[in-house]
């Protein structure tokens, strides 16, 4: 699929930061702690930072999706039985609500919008969509982590809900190069893919 970049409009599209959070990048963060990364994560906070910078300066919104661990009794998170199997090291204090740990890195502020993101994709249980269908939103472009997870999830489900799309193929990663490569030729049969630099460039033109 492709999409004319020329006739994207600043006050209908928004950047969406998929979980760029200080737990999941940052070294002192719950990832990092636990020696969980991935040059591909470690290298992207840059590239999507120069995409973020460009995108202000031509007037867009920026929304920042923020992976998060509810507390219960106690302050212990509720934490989904797939979740706590595959990253049994994320335990109290991790990703909660209001936190350092929660909060989008500090390469990318300032965002228009933080939305919790308690699943998968954004949209589940939140207000994303309210926020984006009040800002005036109709084209969401995707960049952050990871691309088989968060990113794939809430493209597809603001494919369902008839958001335009357009994924930065290099502003998103995974821990795994082959898995980052076969989740994005799986999302171009529903979304147009661009990289950074056109995304830029493009936006640069107007």
């Amino acid at each position: 699929m492709s999409i004319d970049l020329k006739r994207l409009n600043p006050q209908t599209t928004a950047l969406m930061l998929v979980d760029l959070q200080n737990d999941f990048l940052h070294p002192r963060g719950a990832y990092g702690r636990a020696g969980c990364t991935a040059p591909a994560l470690a290298a992207l906070a840059p590239r999507v930072a120069e995409v973020a910078r460009a995108g202000r300066a031509w007037g867009g919104w920026t929304v920042a999706t923020l992976f998060t661990l509810v507390p219960g009794r106690n302050g212990e998170p509720f934490i989904a039985p797939h979740l706590k199997a595959l990253r049994p090291f994320l335990a109290k204090g991790d990703f909660v609500p209001g936190g350092w740990g929660q909060d989008v890195i500090d390469e990318l502020k300032p965002v228009d919008f933080a939305v919790e993101k308690i699943a998968y994709s954004a949209f589940h249980q939140s207000r994303l969509e309210f926020v984006l269908r009040k800002a005036g939103v109709t084209t969401l472009v995707f960049t952050g982590i990871v691309t088989n997870g968060g990113v794939a999830s809430t493209l597809r489900h603001a494919h369902v809900l008839e958001f335009e799309t357009l994924l930065l193929s290099d502003g998103c990663a995974a821990f795994k190069p082959e898995v980052h490569e076969t989740t994005v030729a799986a999302l171009s049969a529903i979304s147009p893919v661009a990289t950074c630099a056109a995304f830029m460039a493009a936006i640069a033109r107007q």
